[in-house]
């Protein structure tokens, strides 16, 4: 490990800890802004992150299967049991 990662890791934690005293000493005095500004952080990072899975799926551009029949594109338990082969090669009927 290099010594430029160890210290990087030693200053996260040592600012997560002054910032965790920091708030304790807010709340104990009964600040507003103790409350105010870690709830507004985490809120607005939820949201950015909700804006971004959205904007993702407005954006993705996926292109349709073209060689797939109508008749393969069933779904639910009937299409396991009477579908073409499944995976280990049997259809329905060599099982039986």
């Amino acid at each position: 490990m290099q010594e430029t990662t160890r210290a990087q890791g030693f200053f996260i934690t040592g600012a997560a800890g002054a910032a965790a005293l920091l708030f304790l000493i807010g709340l104990f005095k009964g600040s507003y802004w103790a409350l105010a500004i870690p709830v507004a952080i985490v809120t607005l990072f939820a949201l950015g992150l909700v804006a971004w899975v959205g904007f993702t799926i407005a954006t993705i551009q996926v292109e349709a299967d073209q060689g797939v029949d109508a008749a393969e594109t069933t779904t639910g338990v009937e299409s396991l049991a009477t579908g073409p082969k499944g995976a280990a090669g049997a259809t329905a009927e060599d099982a039986a």
